[in-house]
């Protein structure tokens, strides 16, 4: 069985969908983990453009730039080009290969009986307008991840599904053409779904989101009007954090000031405006070195190119030696 790790390291594989610059949801559910992560393991971190014209076909013009735009933030928050292998999943054409094997291993009535894939029919309000791609999407997952034999994947507990289809794929594969592949185990990122500044579930599609790389006063103008407790309607009222979007920043972003400002909020000692400040200025102390990383990558495009160009060359030499190893297993080619 090939092997993408020399270190001997266990091998992770995890992507994001470019859909434009990262948000604050984006940091603490994936990325800052990610980051973390580069240190334990060979990890391989993919720019899911396939995956995005499952339901964005529409905006495909837009995913060449929001890729740059994903890899900047990347480099910025602190992933290592040196260390980890950044690439664009387009750009391996053998993750297409290994989706049109491995959609021979499953049946339809097992893609469509995915809780996932029933969430998303509801939640985007498809009806029966589904495509091939869409219902396939987990199998374009599974290849991805076993494009480099990956042992683990951090996932969300909402992904959880996808994965099991993977594991499933794998045992497959190896039960009729020999072992080829692990059966990736979860990595379950531990977080709770990330606010937004309206208190609902930060997302793009909700309008609430914050950038990572936002500036000083962009974070001032967002944070100005975010949601806090509606039942503190004057600055004498008691507050209650635990619905307070801002008091979920400070224990991200600013733990060591989250006591005293539960405390202060509960007593009416401090009031909602003075709250918002004193984050949105840790705030922008707490990102400065990513600001400052992103904005020396940005104003250097070959080394960026580079950077991408080297990725993706890392990522099709290990994708090609899994490929030659099903190639040996089946009996192809």
């Amino acid at each position: 069985m090939t092997t993408g790790s020399p270190d001997k390291r266990k091998i992770i594989l995890s992507g994001m969908r470019p859909t434009g610059r990262l948000h604050w949801g984006n940091y603490t559910g994936a990325l800052a983990n990610w980051i973390e992560l580069q240190d334990e393991y060979t990890c391989y971190f993919m720019v899911a453009d396939w995956h995005v014209l499952t339901t964005a076909l529409d905006r495909a013009d837009q995913i060449q730039l929001n890729s740059r735009e994903m890899f900047l933030d990347w480099l910025g928050a602190g992933l290592d080009p040196d260390g980890s292998v950044l690439f664009i999943q387009s750009q391996v054409k053998e993750h297409a290969e290994l989706y049109l094997l491995l959609a021979m291993l499953i049946s339809m009535g097992r893609l469509e009986r995915n809780p996932t894939f029933k969430e998303q029919i509801r939640d985007l309000n498809l009806g029966g307008e589904i495509s091939y791609g869409h219902l396939g999407y987990p199998v374009l997952q599974a290849a991805d991840i076993m494009a480099y034999q990956a042992h683990a994947v951090p996932v969300g507990e909402d992904q959880l599904p996808h994965l099991e289809l993977t594991r499933e794929m794998a045992r497959k594969f190896n039960r009729l053409f020999g072992e080829v592949f692990p059966e990736p185990e979860p990595l379950v990122t531990k977080f709770a779904r990330f606010p937004g500044t309206d208190g609902k579930r930060m997302s793009k599609s909700m309008g609430n989101t914050i950038e990572i790389a936002a500036s000083p006063e962009e974070i001032v103008a967002k944070i100005k009007p975010a949601f806090t407790d509606p039942a503190r309607l004057r600055r004498s009222d008691p507050g209650n954090p635990e619905v307070c979007a801002v008091y979920t920043w400070y224990q991200k972003f600013l733990p060591q000031e989250a006591e005293a400002t539960a405390s202060e909020c509960r007593s009416a000692q401090r009031g909602c405006v003075d709250c918002k400040l004193k984050l949105a200025a840790g705030v922008t102390e707490y990102f400065a070195p990513l600001r400052e990383r992103r904005a020396e990558y940005a104003a250097d495009p070959k080394k960026l190119d580079e950077i991408i160009a080297h990725g993706c060359q890392q990522a099709r030499a290990v994708a090609a030696g899994t490929m030659e190893d099903v190639h040996g297993a089946m009996g192809l080619g």
